[in-house]
């Protein structure tokens, strides 16, 4: 194709040589006058060297990556490698692990993580991601952008040699990844309560705390209109609750995707003796895992770093809970899926979601005020501006509501 185009060219200009003018050069190679105009001028500057097509390669070459940066990224991967096989290291050696050890140590030349990813596919010491598939049901949902804004928790079952079951209680910021946990030979209220309360005092209290709908989380599965213990404590300290669909666990990925590197960690590296040898090992790998600059979505920072950048909302340490919680006012929310007969399940009533689709996933807010409670299903999750109430329904109380203490009122903002 370029051979031929500069074989016109130069026909153009024997033309105009044998003494043909450029319109007639033009007619009769098939081209328009500008056309004759633009080579004639570029062969008068520069001789046939001009009628030549110029380089369409771009004019920065990308920077590559010097040989000396890949022995480098290699040698730190061979590094993570061998101490992720001991049992009290972190078992991260990808892109962003390799970044993090890479600025721990102050070098001059650091290079991205896709460069990073590159280097390692090419060295041929990476693993091919599996392919995700995106869940059928679609659910509203918060979209998180700082830190303290979304706790989610959650629930790890272990078993010990002998067959004795450890509930292990993961609580995780979904932005800064700051973690903490506690585990426990039970799983009632009870215990979720003092993780709760753990959680409050250590990660501090998120505008959002995220769990799931097991019973000792919600106030159990019988009784109508129930506003559990667990409910109760997150209205009174001023964080709001949001229970996850059930049997999504993709919504609350964060901690989900948490359990695995603790269980890697933690479980899949020692055996475990008792009860206290699994919560001294779980608390170094806590310690460590805070301190970690391997988080690819961290870019090089720990999670203590990014998350004590802005100061938490601390539940005060001399906290004493209440014998009785009681009602106060603030919110809960569900995240839920409309079932054929188009009802949400909400505390063990069955709520007609309006003009919500069989299928679809909404959003509900159980609003508690002083004057009373109502439950309203959307479309969309309240941090959208423009979002459609598909229902809405007065919510019975059996006693009466108290207000936000000033001392869980979150401060004013300018």
């Amino acid at each position: 194709m370029s051979n031929d185009v500069e074989k016109a060219r130069h026909s153009l200009i024997h033309l105009l040589r044998s003494s043909r003018t450029a319109e007639e050069a033009a007619a009769e190679l098939g081209h328009c006058l500008s056309w004759a105009y633009k080579w004639q001028k570029r062969f008068n500057e520069a001789r046939w060297d001009g009628l030549k097509s110029p380089s369409r390669a771009p004019r920065r070459q990308p920077k590559c990556t010097s040989e000396k940066t890949k022995r480098k990224i290699l040698e730190i991967r061979a590094e993570l490698e061998e101490e992720a096989k001991k049992p009290n290291a972190l078992s991260y050696i990808g892109a962003g692990a390799i970044r993090g050890r890479m600025m721990k140590r102050c070098q001059k030349s650091i290079p991205s993580i896709s460069t990073i990813e590159k280097v390692l596919r090419e060295a041929g010491v990476t693993k091919p991601r599996q392919a995700h598939t995106e869940p059928a049901l679609v659910y509203p949902h918060i979209r998180v952008e700082r830190p303290h804004q979304l706790t989610q928790m959650d629930n790890l079952p272990h078993y010990l040699a002998g067959g004795t079951l450890v509930n292990c209680f993961n609580a995780l910021d979904v932005v800064s990844r700051y973690p903490d946990g506690r585990q426990y030979e039970r799983k009632s209220t009870d215990e979720v309560l003092d993780f709760c309360l753990k959680t409050f005092q250590s990660i501090g209290i998120s505008e959002y705390t995220q769990m799931d709908n097991e019973s000792s989380f919600n106030g159990g599965r019988t009784h109508p209109y129930v506003i559990g213990r667990v409910p109760r404590l997150m209205l009174l300290v001023g964080t709001e609750l949001i229970y996850s669909p059930y049997y999504h666990p993709e919504s609350n990925a964060f901690v989900e995707r948490f359990h695995r590197d603790y269980s890697q960690n933690v479980w899949n590296k020692v055996q475990m003796q008792n009860l206290p040898h699994v919560q001294q090992t779980s608390a170094r790998f806590f310690g460590r895992y805070r301190l970690s600059r391997h988080h690819s979505a961290l870019d090089g920072q720990s999670p203590a770093a990014l998350h004590f950048a802005s100061p938490p909302r601390f539940l005060p340490t001399n906290f004493v809970l209440p014998k009785r919680l009681p009602i106060t006012e603030g919110k809960i929310h569900f995240m839920r899926a409309v079932s054929k007969d188009q009802t949400i399940p909400v505390f063990n009533v069955n709520w007609s979601a309006g003009w919500a689709r069989p299928n679809q996933g909404v959003w509900a807010t159980l609003f508690i005020t002083l004057r009373g409670a109502r439950l309203c299903i959307y479309d969309r999750a309240p941090d959208e501006t423009k979002r459609r109430c598909f229902a809405n329904h007065p919510f019975p109380l059996s006693e009466p509501v108290l207000p936000l203490s000033r001392a869980f009122q979150k401060p004013a903002t300018d």
